[in-house]
């Protein structure tokens, strides 16, 4: 099959969390010998194809962005090329530049889209575009959520119930990789004591002002690393409240990110509003046999995290709660490795990349004969 990934943007040009996923399913789709093509939008400013680890990555330049979406006019006609191509068209929902191409075209091809989140902070501008968004959903064959926690919480998803798929997020085992890198050593001498650990891109959803407050109140040591449009404000705030236990190292590279996960006592994810509609992080933390605390915000984020199963949900917000867990964990080594191993077992029975892969291969394989 030759499978057409659709989305706003992917890597290696942007990292985020759909970047990922998308990243992840087409690594076990080339795998199976399956041709698989990304279409996605850059803010460089010529199209560039890239060949990226046994895949290609068509990128068009975007002509400008408003409300958090970017948006460029030749993207129409490089669509239109890529889905005569394709076998298979799987779009990344939310883009509503992407729904505009599909129904412009209306590509005679078996289509599906993954619906990674809900519409949360463009309320507005999101009653203008809800019949378009109705229009595209009504026309996809299935339309796939990570969680049945997330379908169950979602209006839209819950207009089109008889679409939708549950197949979780997974992703590629590293850990392994982890143990040979000179990188756990470097690390080792920067953060000698137990420390706790976030990693993501600095956004605002991210309860990151919440895990600041946690650790100026317990003194306990928070790594925070990644960049984002939230980085400059939380180091001010960190500043000014005198959270000198919290330090920011940036962005940092995959050895990195799985050298720290290594070594911290547990992986701390405070999203606060449904905008976090899963959580890739808590998965790594889950695979590197941590216990993690999360947020109970109505999605992905607690199945992922079973609540004291794997670690502990707390309220959103709630910088004593989340205080309380790190605290707890802090003092009682031997339970976060209990929680953590745990952890290991779920990541090896829900997330595992080859789980994802095939959930999307039966659906891709049941168009293909549908349509034939």
């Amino acid at each position: 099959m030759r499978i057409l990934h659709f989305y706003k943007a992917a890597l290696p040009d942007s990292v985020g969390g759909v970047e990922t996923v998308i990243h992840q399913l087409s690594l076990g789709s080339v795998r199976l010998g399956h041709q698989v093509v990304v279409l996605a939008m850059s803010r460089e400013k010529k199209s560039r194809i890239i060949d990226f680890e046994g895949y290609q990555v068509h990128l068009v330049p975007q002509s400008f962005q408003f409300a958090s979406t970017p948006f460029g006019f030749s993207i129409f006609s490089v669509f239109k090329k890529l889905a005569l191509e394709a076998d298979i068209i799987h779009y990344h929902y939310p883009w509503p530049l992407m729904d505009l191409a599909h129904l412009f075209f209306m590509p005679k091809r078996p289509s599906l889209v993954s619906y990674h989140s809900d519409i949360v902070k463009q309320s507005f501008l999101k009653r203008i575009y809800s019949p378009v968004q109705n229009i595209f959903l009504r026309e996809m064959e299935f339309i796939i959520a990570s969680t049945s926690n997330y379908f169950l919480t979602s209006q839209v998803l819950n207009k089109f119930s008889s679409k939708v798929k549950i197949i979780p997020y997974g992703i590629e085992d590293f850990f392994e990789d982890t143990m040979h890198s000179h990188h756990l050593d470097s690390w080792k001498s920067v953060f000698p004591n137990p420390f706790f650990f976030f990693v993501g891109v600095l956004r605002y959803y991210k309860g990151l002002k919440t895990l600041i407050d946690a650790s100026k109140e317990t003194d306990l040591k928070v790594v925070i690393a990644g960049d984002g449009p939230e980085a400059k404000k939380l180091k001010a705030y960190a500043k000014k409240i005198g959270a000198a236990h919290v330090f920011f190292v940036g962005k940092i590279s995959g050895l990195d990110k799985a050298a720290l996960l290594f070594l911290c006592r547990a992986l701390v994810f405070p999203s606060d509003i449904r905008s976090e509609s899963f959580g890739l992080t808590l998965v790594e933390g889950l695979m590197f046999s941590k216990p993690l605390i999360s947020c109970e915000i109505g999605t992905g984020t607690s199945f992922i995290n079973q609540a004291n199963e794997t670690g502990y949900v707390v309220p959103p917000r709630d910088k004593d709660a989340l205080a309380h867990a790190m605290q707890y964990l802090y003092d009682r080594p031997e339970l976060a490795i209990s929680l953590g191993l745990k952890g290991r077992e779920r990541f090896k029975s829900h997330f595992d990349l080859k789980i994802m892969v095939e959930g999307y291969m039966v659906l891709y394989k049941q168009m293909m004969h549908d349509r034939n």
